[in-house]
């Protein structure tokens, strides 16, 4: 069991996660850009045989941009205003944050376990 936890201390399943994260990000604009990335190191990782092992660091990585929208909208869902001495400032139509966490972690948790059953010894 220590192997299988270990597992997710390797490199090659924190790059895994890199892929992850670019493909988690084609929620937001900047999708454009990274999933063309992500697309091109999980192509170099699968001609890796060593690092195919730990691809279910995608699934983790898809969960860090979704754990990210829940941070910024923490103060949704709806109308939240700002009184500052100069002034205020209105946000509007601000999502559920409650809803991108729950999907953000069930992401995380899935890829941690994921990798830690595929990496555990098999009984001979």
């Amino acid at each position: 069991m220590r192997k299988a936890i270990t597992a997710i201390g390797q490199p090659g399943f924190w790059l895994w996660a890199l892929v992850g994260v670019g493909f988690g990000f084609g929620v937001s604009q900047i999708g454009i850009f990274t999933i063309p990335a992500g697309a091109l190191l999980a192509a170099f990782l699968l001609s890796r045989p060593s690092m195919r092992a730990s691809a279910y660091g995608v699934l983790v990585g898809i969960g860090i941009p979704l754990l990210t929208v829940a941070y910024i909208n923490r103060e949704g869902p709806g109308s939240v205003c700002h009184t500052f001495s100069n002034g205020s400032e209105c946000a509007e139509g601000l999502p559920d944050p409650k809803k991108w966490a729950a999907v953000g972690l069930a992401f995380i948790v899935a890829g941690v376990l994921a990798q830690v059953f595929a990496a555990r010894p098999r009984p001979a």
